[in-house]
């Protein structure tokens, strides 16, 4: 916990305190969905519910332009759909993929596994319990993935309520237990009582979330040592709510939003002030929260003073207590020999020959090159000197960087750590370089584990010698390079233009694309004409692609990558005309009728009525997925994309003659009756 202020209040925050894994996975992958689409294109887009349960990330999200919706069946066709991080029913799903609907999923990774979980329970005696508030959009979602019945609870009183009912049953249940996410711990602890006592054939999940469990626990232990709390987040956020309640068990707690909201008298009388914040509160509101405690003087500990404390331990036992200068006189499998003019003999280790964990000292050192070292030990009885050339070069080497902060050179060297934040870049001469991640060139959120242990060019861009702190850039190094290609392009670039590029990286929601110094994306409706999950279901990185300039705006670059000659409808209308035989393959099947695929990219309505020459109660009493069928095309509807076909239409006129009197026949004595 963090503990901030000297003067007469004191506020500890907690560590724990803002936004979670899924929250931050749902915001910063929001902003990436959007960061290249054009004003016209957010104007199409929506937001089903909320993104995340806090007001000023949902006000930002709307002053997009971007229409935030809580019915998924009022979002209309060919829209962008942003899926909320609490997760929406398997309904939306179906419905979007049956609607072509274009949509990015950023339901938390931890909702989408009781997804899997409840999704997977069969069984003609199984039942699910879910632990949760019933109106809340995580466990709507959770229950819309439900095979079988399924009963929630809030609390433990309900819960046996539930179980009393089951036990009038004339049966044995399997019962299947689940929780939301942010359920709370101690009544999850209770209910677990319960399912003990009152069931025997029970199979419980643990799926309340580690970061939940984390800041109740956390939330509890400091709110028990303080003599207020403030908890920050939305009313409505339930994790938020939990902690509120855990807190005002314990002492006087105040719930707001925002720093607007902080009652400052509500800190008179109070010593020790803790803070929390719930999972979906911005680090930002945070910091205005503790900012306005005006009694407070903070103190902010940041990534680049952790990085510095771990720079100052690592070389603190470095020793530079003589530097002389030698010369090689011998060079062996695991060490060089060196005269420094004394009566012992020098060796350097090879292990203290390079900071470089790529170079070969056997083949660098050469017998009679004159060297700078560092002796490290003395060992008097043996006659031997242990010197270091990699320590000497550490010890002389911040000159040389501040230098080239000033003139701008490159240097080399190879990435030793990954550390959070950004790597650890190892110079030559051993000086460990600072590179955030937002400056190694690698994608936002991307792994930047593929860079340990090679070499890279990068530019210095702060120095403190005292300190022993220095901070690169590898972008630095294109940047120049890109800036040019960039004006370059602009200045002839053209909405039309085709270009022959490299695939970049792949997102849920497009394709980045190097078309020669500048990137453009290829939104995933424009990959392919077919209805594709992911970009990877047409494209690799690495992969050569001609694409062509669909809109410039802002300095952003829209390419498109499928070819209107592709276009199944085009294809279509080519190939066939209403009145058309064709053969189809029975790909669904619906209430109402079955969907056959005509040709790659277009599944026809057979309408139930124009399956047979008589009357069906549904569709699979006469065909069955993957049957080839003939049929005819009845009519063609390009503006909505639709192909309606029919079977009956090829049958004997007389025998849906026969069929149609005898229908007629059956339906009279009603008439007659009427």
């Amino acid at each position: 916990m963090r503990r901030m202020g000297q003067g007469r209040n004191r506020i500890i925050l907690a560590d724990k305190a803002g936004f979670c894994f899924g929250v931050e996975r749902a915001v910063n992958g929001f902003e990436e969905f959007i960061k290249d689409m054009t004003d016209e294109t957010l104007k199409k887009t929506y937001c089903l519910g909320e993104l995340i349960h806090n007001n000023f990330i949902n006000d930002s999200i709307a002053k997009k332009g971007i229409t935030i919706e809580d019915d998924y069946a009022k979002i209309p066709d060919g829209s962008n759909v942003i899926i909320r991080a609490h997760g929406v029913p398997k309904c939306v799903y179906d419905d979007f993929d049956k609607r072509n609907i274009n949509y990015v999923d950023f339901t938390c990774p931890y909702v989408k596994k009781i997804h899997k979980i409840v999704s997977e329970i069969d069984g003609e005696n199984s039942i699910i319990l879910i632990a949760g508030n019933s109106s809340h959009p995580e466990v709507k979602g959770i229950s819309g993935f439900c095979k079988v019945p399924y009963y929630i609870f809030s609390n433990c009183s309900e819960l046996k309520d539930i179980l009393t009912d089951l036990s009038k049953e004339d049966k044995t249940f399997d019962i299947f237990v689940v929780s939301q996410t942010t359920f709370s711990l101690k009544e999850w602890e209770k209910c677990l009582n319960i399912l003990n006592l009152m069931c025997t054939n029970i199979i419980v999940f643990d799926t309340i979330c580690k970061a939940t469990e984390e800041r109740q626990v956390e939330a509890d232990c400091l709110s028990s040592s303080c003599d207020a709390m403030v908890v920050i987040g939305s009313a409505h956020s339930s994790n938020t709510l939990k902690l509120y309640n855990i807190c005002k068990a314990n002492c006087k707690t105040c719930l707001i939003e925002s720093a607007k909201e902080l009652d400052k008298n509500f800190l008179e009388g109070s010593s020790t002030i803790g803070v929390t914040a719930g999972a979906s509160t911005p680090v930002a509101i945070i910091k205005e929260v503790l900012e306005a405690m005006s009694e407070v003087e903070n103190k902010i500990v940041n990534d680049a003073e952790d990085f510095e404390a771990m720079l100052e331990e690592s070389l603190s036992n470095m020793s530079t207590d003589q530097k002389v200068k030698g010369v090689i006189v011998g060079v062996t499998p695991t060490e060089i020999q060196i005269d420094i003019g004394r009566k012992q003999t020098g060796y350097i280790s090879y292990n203290e020959w390079s900071f470089d964990p790529t170079a070969n000292p056997a083949d660098e050192a050469k017998v009679g090159d004159e060297i700078n070292v560092v002796i490290m030990k003395t060992n008097d009885v043996e006659g031997t000197i242990m010197c270091s050339k990699k320590r000497f070069d550490s010890a002389n080497s911040w000159d040389e960087l501040e230098a080239a902060v000033e003139s701008g050179d490159m240097l080399e060297g190879v990435v030793t750590d990954i550390i959070k934040g950004g790597i650890i870049a190892t110079t030559s001469k051993g000086v460990r370089v600072f590179i955030p991640g937002s400056l190694t060139g690698i994608p936002k959120d991307a792994p930047m584990d593929e860079l340990k242990n090679t070499k890279v060019s990068f530019k210095i861009l702060e120095v403190n010698k005292q300190r022993r702190r220095a901070v690169g850039s590898i972008k630095a190094q294109a940047s120049s390079a890109r800036k040019e290609a960039q004006e370059k392009f602009w200045a002839q670039a053209e909405v039309g233009q085709v270009y022959t590029g490299v695939v970049k990286s792949l997102t849920n929601y497009g394709a980045f694309v190097d078309i020669g110094g500048v990137d453009g994306m290829v939104h995933i409706s424009e990959l392919s004409w077919k209805r594709i999950k992911h970009p990877s279901d047409v494209l690799a990185v690495g992969d050569t692609v001609e694409v062509f300039i669909k809109a410039l705006e802002n300095n952003k670059i829209s390419l498109g990558y499928k070819k209107d000659e592709d276009n199944p409808w085009a294809i279509l209308k080519n190939t066939y005309a209403e009145g058309d035989v064709v053969k189809a393959t029975i790909v669904g099947m619906t209430a109402f009728g079955a969907f056959a695929n005509v040709i790659d990219g277009i599944d026809g309505l057979i309408h139930i009525s124009q399956i047979a020459n008589k009357r069906i109660e549904k569709p699979q009493d006469v065909l069955k997925v993957g049957e080839e069928v003939e049929a005819k095309i009845t009519e063609i509807d390009y503006d909505k994309k639709r192909v309606s076909l029919s079977i009956r239409a090829l049958l004997p006129e007389e025998e849906v003659a026969e069929e149609v009197e005898a229908v007629e026949e059956a339906e009279a004595p009603a008439e007659d009756a009427e």
